[in-house]
């Protein structure tokens, strides 16, 4: 939000709280935005995947995604932690635990690892040209 206006950009957060609530929530970003970013919490937004690709490309909406598999499921683009790094972090917590040490004096830890992810084929749908910059740039592109 703060990076919006020295952009030059509009934001505005259309809030869903659930599955039923998609619908609306496209139909009103179609007629106020011209991309939209999926951000929410694993368990709504993963689980509604599929639909949620689907409202974007029936709106005709670039959208980014905070969670890789929507890629896979037809959306543009995501920028999302790595899970694999995330779950090897855990496993290191836990296993400081079973040794001993106490949950409370573990630091919290954050991502360390971010994939990129475009989808070339929802691009050329949307007819948009991604740029060569953002191709080189993403761990994984679809063609």
């Amino acid at each position: 939000e703060a990076i919006a206006p020295k952009r030059h950009l509009k934001f505005q957060i259309i809030g869903v709280r659930d599955a039923e609530a998609l619908d609306g929530a496209f139909e009103q970003a179609s007629k106020q935005a011209q991309a939209v970013l999926v951000h929410g919490d694993g368990l709504l937004t993963v689980r509604y995947q599929r639909q949620i690709t689907a409202l974007a490309a029936k709106h005709r909406l670039p959208a980014i995604y905070n969670h890789l598999a929507f890629v896979d499921s037809g959306g543009l683009v995501a920028y999302a932690p790595d899970i694999s790094v995330m779950f090897r972090q855990a496993a290191d917590l836990v296993d400081k635990i079973l040794r001993g040490a106490k949950p409370a004096d573990l630091p919290i830890e954050q991502p360390t690892r971010y994939v990129l992810v475009v989808n070339l084929k929802t691009a050329k749908a949307l007819d948009l040209t991604i740029p060569q910059s953002i191709i080189l740039q993403a761990d994984k592109v679809i063609q």
